[in-house]
């Protein structure tokens, strides 16, 4: 703690800096991962589903699948923000292309 009574960040680290256990990541296929990505920067399931050469309902069920393997592994992704943040950390995107 600082002298003033201001707590810093690293007041609440432990001693010892671990390194952070591995996210459990599932298994995704190449084409999932093409799917969530275009469905991602996409604005609906039928702007994706144009721009894949497929239907919204193809769309729908890979999302589903995706969303099922995430919840497997104990990392529910039920929104497309928590989509794009589980993209973002098991590397299927970066920020630098978005």
């Amino acid at each position: 703690m600082l002298h003033n009574g201001i707590t810093r960040l690293s007041d609440y680290r432990p001693a010892v800096d671990r390194a952070p256990a591995a996210l459990p990541r599932p298994s995704l296929s190449d084409r999932e991962v093409e799917v969530l990505l275009g469905w991602l920067a996409a604005e609906s399931k039928e702007e994706a589903a144009a721009r894949l050469f497929i239907s919204a309902s193809t769309v729908s069920t890979h999302l589903a699948r995706i969303r099922a393997k995430y919840t497997a592994v104990g990392r529910p992704a039920p929104t497309k923000t928590h989509l794009f943040a589980r993209a973002l950390q098991d590397g299927y995107t970066s920020l630098d292309r978005w």
